[in-house]
């Protein structure tokens, strides 16, 4: 069994900055790929980020890019995603989960409560 825990979302001006973090238990985590989705109002689901099991390799979607930097630490069965120069169109609210591997964009256990990210226009 996969628990997920998001935190650190909250309200910033655009051009703010926050750090998300995610708490994953589970023997897996170790072994897999983490990734970073969102889901705004009225919208679906969309991938943000992903990192290897092993911090080595990232990805992003354009949206991210320049922008989000995701990083992991095994040791602490920790997941984070370092938003910079944020915009009105991040406002959603942010989950994590596994991916299979780094470009999957697809998360594999049951989605976690998400943690709220709002940028005010």
């Amino acid at each position: 069994q996969v628990q997920l825990v998001e935190s650190g979302g909250g309200l910033v001006q655009a051009g703010g900055s926050l750090r998300l973090s995610c708490a994953a238990s589970g023997r897996t985590f170790r072994s897999n790929a983490m990734g970073w989705f969102r889901q705004a109002p009225g919208k679906e689901r969309e991938f943000v980020a992903a990192i290897s099991w092993n911090g080595g390799s990232t990805y992003y979607a354009d949206s991210a890019k320049g922008r989000f930097t995701i990083s992991r630490d095994n040791a602490k069965n920790m997941v984070y995603l370092q938003m910079n120069s944020l915009k009105p169109e991040d406002t959603a609210v942010y989950y994590c989960n596994a991916q299979r591997e780094v470009y999957s964009r697809s998360g594999l256990y049951a989605w976690g409560q998400g943690t709220q990210v709002t940028v005010p226009s």
